[in-house]
């Protein structure tokens, strides 16, 4: 069943964007059950996607998902011991460890990303490529709104 999305303008953005990312969280969630994955805890999709997407330093990953260094020592923890994550010693600096995505944690990178297009096509499917692009173009400047004000106030 298909429903049109009506959406009365008093309900405000921030509800919005936390159900627009359950439907995304709840399709990856699904396909890495189906996959054998389902045993990546809260927050670990986020870790595994990012270092999926190259090169991002573990630091700007834990700092974006703003936990503790505690719960993020944890979650890394976690990640390593099932298999998702390997930490090794940096080549460069042998006091500081690196943080990769294992065989098994690119597999489920790979099946978040398969889900992830799957709820984007479906998107554009429902409102057109021109509104995805420009709903991107809004969350874009939320979020440089926000970096904006971090950097106002670290002054």
């Amino acid at each position: 069943m298909t429903r049109k999305a009506s959406v009365p303008d008093d309900i405000s953005i921030p509800a919005l964007l936390r159900h627009a990312r359950n439907t995304y969280g709840a399709a990856m969630r699904e396909a890495l059950e189906r996959g054998g994955y389902d045993d990546i805890p809260k927050n670990g999709l986020y870790v595994i996607g990012a270092l999926a997407l190259g090169q991002v330093p573990l630091a700007q990953i834990i700092r974006e998902l703003q936990v503790t260094k505690q719960a993020a020592g944890q979650l890394v923890d976690t990640l390593v011991s099932r298999g998702y994550l390997a930490r090794e010693v940096d080549p460069e600096d042998r006091r500081r460890l690196t943080v990769t995505l294992t065989e098994r944690g690119s597999a489920a990178a790979s099946v978040q990303a398969t889900a992830r297009d799957v709820i984007d096509h479906e998107l554009a499917e429902r409102v057109g490529t021109q509104k995805v692009r420009h709903a991107r173009s809004v969350l874009a400047a939320l979020i440089d709104i926000g970096a904006d004000r971090r950097a106002r106030n670290d002054t």
